[in-house]
């Protein structure tokens, strides 16, 4: 159960609140949103409530809020096909066929019914600002999501850290030849203070097969300890590429920092910043060829971490809800057309233009943006599946 329980809620509950915030905002400006989707393509479940229609779609690779447009009808087809085709709306404000949905409803608007939407009620109606709003709300609340769920696990569970206290000593490796023992407090490296342990990893991985000394604190005394980091062989956590780095074989003593509610807030909003900084690093590095397409995962890459993350205990399962929150938010901020920042800058560029693009270039434009994703679908799947092979032939 845990298997298909955990993507659900996971993956679910981010695309949600994204949608969540469209939707709220469109509704808050007077835009007319006749669907709400979690999933793309044939609805395998859907229930209209008052104005809309709730859908869950058949490819779970997001979700989208339909909303009233001039250009209504590629919309439909780009985003999740049409509601029906006796209710297709034409020029944006007409119905065309018999009246043959099991929820027609003669006093509804199209699809659902008869009457037209009126103009003022479309989305390109609205003002530039109002528009960017609406299209930037799904990226605010999962912002809002990633923050929340971070600050909830510091807020329960408080912040671990690391201290440069020597916690245990590996066997055979060259803090052990040094006389490294466990409980001495590290101070300094080749004179240079550290004041935590990611200081001193840092300036240990960059000196590798090269003598350093490390300035400790053992039963109150001061000793000076000479240590040759050894050579090793790590992966990036950014590029996935390998690289040559030092270490002297020790782990850290680790203490936990408990938060009020303010504080909890204020480091999980620390956390969803640094976390955003490194899904752009990532980008930038798959622009540039540093970060290999190996790398990206997809579906069900995200099931088995799901699955682990439920498995390890709240703390990790919000926590992955968090990196996976952020990252929709900065990769929707991409400038591919069927995504939000896509749509910002073509509502920009519309306003400095100061007229509309034609249906046909718009058409031309989302289905570009369409086969973008649909691509980046393929090549996520393929990497997902060739993972799974890899678990299978161990």
């Amino acid at each position: 159960m845990l298997s298909w329980l955990a993507p659900v809620l996971v993956f679910g509950l981010v695309i949600l609140v994204h949608e969540i915030g469209h939707f709220v905002a469109a509704k808050a400006f007077g835009v007319y949103a006749p669907r709400f989707s979690i999933g793309f393509g044939p609805a395998i479940w859907h229930r209209r409530r008052g104005e809309t229609e709730y859908v869950i779609g058949l490819l779970p690779l997001g979700g989208y809020v339909r909303m009233a447009s001039r250009e209504d009808s590629a919309t439909a087809l780009l985003e999740g096909g049409k509601e029906a085709k006796t209710s297709e709306p034409t020029s944006g404000d007409s119905l065309t066929g018999p009246e043959s949905r099991s929820d027609w409803d003669p006093e509804a608007m199209v699809p659902f019914g008869p009457k037209p939407v009126p103009k003022d009620r479309w989305f390109e109606s609205k003002p530039l600002w109002a528009r960017l709003i609406i299209l930037l709300a799904g990226v605010a609340m999962n912002v809002v999501l990633a923050v929340l769920a971070s600050s909830g696990v510091f807020a329960m569970y408080g912040r671990p850290y690391a201290v440069t206290v020597v916690d245990s000593v590996v066997p055979g490796w060259p803090a052990a030849s040094a006389g490294l023992l466990r409980g001495d407090s590290i101070l300094a490296i080749d004179g240079r203070a550290v004041r935590s342990w990611a200081e001193l990893t840092e300036a240990v991985s960059a000196s590798a097969g090269r003598e350093v000394r490390l300035t400790i604190v053992r039963d109150g005394a001061t000793l000076q300890v000479p240590v040759v980091p050894r050579p090793s062989i790590d992966t990036n956590l950014v590029t996935g590429r390998a690289q040559e780095v030092g270490r002297i074989g020790v782990l850290p003593a680790s203490r936990v920092e408990r938060l009020g509610p303010l504080r909890a807030l204020a480091a999980g909003w620390e956390r969803t910043w640094s976390t955003a900084g490194l899904v752009l690093r990532v980008v930038g590095g798959l622009l540039t060829g540093e970060v290999p397409v190996s790398q990206l995962g997809g579906p069900i890459a995200i099931a088995r971490t799901s699955v682990a993350a439920a498995r390890g205990g709240l703390a990790t399962l919000f926590g992955l809800i968090a990196f996976l929150s952020i990252n929709v938010a900065v990769l929707n901020l991409l400038p591919i057309p069927i995504l939000d920042g896509g749509q910002v800058l073509l509502n920009i560029a519309e306003a400095i233009k100061g007229s509309a693009f034609s249906a046909r270039t718009r058409e031309y434009i989302m289905r570009a943006g369409l086969l973008a994703i649909a691509l980046l679908f393929v090549l996520v799947m393929f990497n997902d599946l060739k993972g799974l092979f890899k678990v299978f032939d161990r």
